[in-house]
């Protein structure tokens, strides 16, 4: 018991990172701990490493089963944010190093999704929790020699599709995303135009359980068109708030019965290139129980 709750949020980090949901994070976490009990305690010499490789193992075969359910999936798929920046209520810590947190952004998260089990589990021990190659070739039960190629695939793959991300000017973030709101909610499609990038796309994730664009919007005169058009057809009943998710700054929309939408906003010096919306109440049910937690939302808010 002692050494699975002194682990279980490096266990949940690796599990959420391996899926991109919190919900099989918490579901394999549980798995474990069954396995831990039925353990001969006597033969674990590494608690640490011993659990590492059950979690790392069960998230390989939670994530194969999810790919082919995806392809049944309404509209969209996004990961399940969860909420951070409040140490005391953060699913992910422990985030020993800084790196940890970027390791969890919601950016990434879609990134890995193009890889496969095997190359997500080494790039997400290796990149994120500092295991080295022969570590990881025990964890996942391969050799060193083919762990190292797993992981310079995926560092290939990730690298190649992502842009070098610089750290977020939180106050500038807010003071722009500010203005966006107001445009959009002035319904003044033009002014909204001028904080939109050109090619910004806006992609939202309903699940089929609430009414949502079932693929992305591009373009800027497009997503201007929908975000007002939204917001004149759904925006009374609910307050928009600032918070954290994922180590980056969000748009959360709440209404008196709870979380509506977590709202990830891509800033850069052309405005606002992408909006991703997760909606769908399955993926908001563990972020709400996060709020649940602590009264409020608001003292999530920065």
């Amino acid at each position: 018991m002692e050494d699975f709750e002194r682990l279980r949020g490096r266990l949940f980090g690796i599990a959420y990172r391996m899926t991109g949901t919190a919900t099989d994070a918490e579901e394999i976490l549980q798995d474990a701990w069954l396995r831990w009990q039925d353990a001969d305690r006597a033969t674990v010499r590494n608690p640490d490493a011993y659990l590492a490789k059950v979690v790392t193992n069960l998230s390989i075969k939670q994530l194969t089963s999810a790919r082919a359910r995806r392809e049944l999936y309404v509209g969209e798929w996004l990961p399940e944010p969860v909420l951070t920046g409040r140490s005391e209520f953060d699913a992910l810590e422990p985030l020993e190093v800084v790196a940890q947190r970027d390791s969890v952004s919601f950016a990434l998260l879609l990134l890995l999704e193009a890889l496969t089990p095997a190359e997500r589990a080494a790039y997400v021990l290796h990149e994120a929790f500092g295991y080295s190659h022969r570590e990881v070739a025990e964890l996942i039960g391969t050799t060193d020699a083919n762990a190292r190629q797993l992981l310079s695939r995926a560092r290939k793959r990730v690298t190649t599709d992502s842009p070098r991300r610089q750290p977020v000017d939180r106050a500038g973030w807010r003071e722009f995303v500010g203005r966006f709101l107001a445009a959009a909610q002035s319904g003044e499609i033009e002014q909204l135009e001028r904080l939109l990038a050109e090619d910004v796309v806006s992609t939202a994730d309903g699940g089929g359980k609430v009414i949502a664009a079932r693929n992305p919007v591009v373009g800027r005169t497009l997503v201007a068109r929908y975000l007002i058009g939204t917001l004149q057809k759904f925006g009374v009943g609910f307050v928009l708030r600032f918070a954290e998710a994922n180590g980056e700054p969000v748009l959360v929309a709440e209404s008196p019965d709870g979380l509506m939408a977590v709202c990830f906003v891509e800033a850069g010096p052309q405005g606002v290139s992408a909006l991703r919306f997760v909606m769908n109440p399955e993926k908001l049910a563990f972020a709400a129980a996060q709020v649940s937690q602590i009264g409020r939302l608001s003292d999530l808010s920065w």
